[in-house]
């Protein structure tokens, strides 16, 4: 028996625990974790969780690394009809304060210990101030004040913790990655994500023997996206806790995963030192890019490192999961230099300032509807209003260009336009071709506030190891490949590290008001 997108989380469980119960579902380096196992450890902790009175439509919080208790504890709050809210691990009390209470979270499941900090703990310190958060559950070392994770999933499992959810249910809720702005909740329903993920692995053609690696964390709708096509076809997921350099490589060699997703970041300081082999991919089929724009050399290099396999580019949102992405069948071209084409059942225009929509090899601000796409933010009518049409088109916020046979080539956002004196251009080509310099880790371009132009173009880098760089290295490297002068940085920033986002997205929004507050 197969899966089908009209179920829900917790029936796709159901079909392979009773169908496939000995086939590996979780992967680590500690254990493998079944399918039969997995759905008996949901059954335990969705037991906990209903004698601590989490029932429909309670948030449950988690601030978890990609480990098997994220996965437990994501099954477990759908079985019981409940609403899973996730946050990335690097936020702190601040952030935090801020999404749970947004949220109206009841529950936060949290590892006791990460790096230097006590996640419980702090969250714990947050309750006096939070309406609706009641209980902390502690995953590792007891915690005094918190309910042990180990406890709540050795309790005998009841059968009536399993309650009937329906396809139109809310089970998710997730929030933008806030690279120049703050986050905004984002609601979803079974049917719109389960039934994209269950198209794209079809298409991706996973199964049962598949073992998928997400570099992305779990906590992010693209991390998310990879657990949901792993329950839809049977595949294993293998889990690495975090992106960590020095232990990728073996990691890869002992894992061996058939498919992995990962954004630009993770591959590229690698591919600049020759840390890759293609012995290291002799199982993988697949890797897709997804995250941020990807440099079609970037691409390439990533592409001839599988002997067997395929490179593809993803882009999706928070608000719609993925909404066009390539296929394996692609040409070289199209699967480096484009995001593919729609998911299936999602429609692509794009439209000019006035939303006129706008013929192929035009560029436009990029509009999507689908099955997929979200209804509206949490508790933010008046964002909701503004990100849609009034035909009912999500308006993304990126610049792009369709072309006549479907392919989407995203060009920058509309955001982070610069207006220099009037002249408004996007920077994400003059980025793409600086990637290319090899003093160059990793670059952005944001505008800077000008008395006179009105905005001027920095030019922030992180440099590999031992390298140097000056604005006139830029500026003639961009000369002699014919870039027009007034898309020229005309200040140059050297960071030690750029600030990220959990998801591996440059901060825009912070690197604009560090470098507008220190003007030099």
């Amino acid at each position: 028996m197969q899966t089908n997108p009209d179920q829900t989380l917790y029936q796709w469980l159901e079909v392979h625990a009773q169908y496939r119960p000995d086939a590996p579902a979780l992967i680590s380096t500690e254990h493998v974790i079944t399918y039969g196992e997995l759905d008996a450890k949901v059954r335990k902790l969705a037991t906990g969780l209903a004698d601590i009175g989490i029932g429909r439509g309670d948030v449950v919080a988690a601030q978890l690394p990609n480990c098997p208790e994220f996965i437990i504890a994501f099954l477990a709050t759908a079985a019981r009809g409940a609403i899973f809210q996730t946050l990335h691990m690097p936020y702190r009390s601040h952030e935090l304060s801020h999404l749970l209470g947004h949220g109206n979270a009841k529950v936060v499941v949290a590892l006791n210990t990460f790096k230097d900090i006590n996640p419980v703990q702090e969250i714990l310190g947050l309750l006096p101030d939070l309406a609706t958060l009641e209980t902390v559950i502690s995953v590792g070392q007891s915690t005094k004040g918190a309910l042990s994770f180990a406890d709540l999933t050795s309790v005998k499992a009841d059968p009536a913790a399993i309650n009937d959810t329906q396809p139109d249910d809310n089970y998710l809720l997730l929030y933008t990655s806030g690279t120049t702005a703050s986050p905004k909740g984002v609601p979803h329903s079974y049917r719109g994500f389960l039934g994209n993920s269950w198209e794209i692995s079809r298409q991706l053609q996973f199964g049962g023997d598949d073992r998928i690696l997400s570099l992305a964390p779990f906590s992010h709708l693209y991390g998310l996206m990879i657990v949901h096509m792993a329950l839809a076809t049977g595949s294993a997921n293998v889990l690495i806790p975090a992106f960590n350099p020095p232990t990728l490589v073996a990691d890869l060699k002992t894992h061996k995963p058939t498919a992995i997703f990962a954004a630009p970041a993770h591959f590229a300081p690698f591919i600049a030192k020759g840390g890759m082999a293609p012995e290291m991919f002799e199982q993988t089929r697949l890797v897709c890019l997804s995250g941020s724009t990807v440099a079609p050399k970037l691409a390439r290099n990533v592409d001839e490192l599988l002997p067997r396999g395929k490179v593809i580019q993803l882009w999706g949102m928070s608000e719609l999961q993925a909404g066009a992405y390539g296929r394996p069948k692609d040409t070289l071209a199209s699967r480096t230099e484009t995001t593919g084409k729609a998911s299936p059942g999602a429609k692509l225009r794009v439209v000019d300032g006035g939303g006129v929509q706008q013929g192929p090899e035009t560029e436009g601000a990029l509009e999507i509807r689908g099955p997929s796409v979200f209804a509206g933010y949490l508790n933010n009518p008046q964002e909701t209003d503004n990100s849609f049409t009034n035909d009912g088109w999500f308006k993304t916020g990126d610049l792009a260009i369709i072309a006549a046979d479907g392919d989407l080539r995203l060009t920058g956002r509309t955001k982070e336009i610069i207006n220099r004196g009037g002249v408004k251009y996007n920077p994400v080509d003059v980025e793409l071709l600086l990637a290319e310099m090899p003093q160059i880790q990793a670059c952005t371009i944001v505008p800077l506030p000008d008395k006179t132009l009105g905005e001027k173009a920095c030019l922030c880098v992180e440099l590999q190891a031992d390298q140097t760089l000056e604005l006139a290295d830029v500026v003639a490297f961009l000369n002699d490949r014919k870039i027009a002068k007034y898309k020229l940085p005309e200040r140059l920033e050297i960071f030690t590290t750029l600030p990220l986002t959990p998801t591996r997205k440059v901060m825009r929004g912070q690197l604009i008001s560090s470098l507008t507050q220190n003007k030099g």
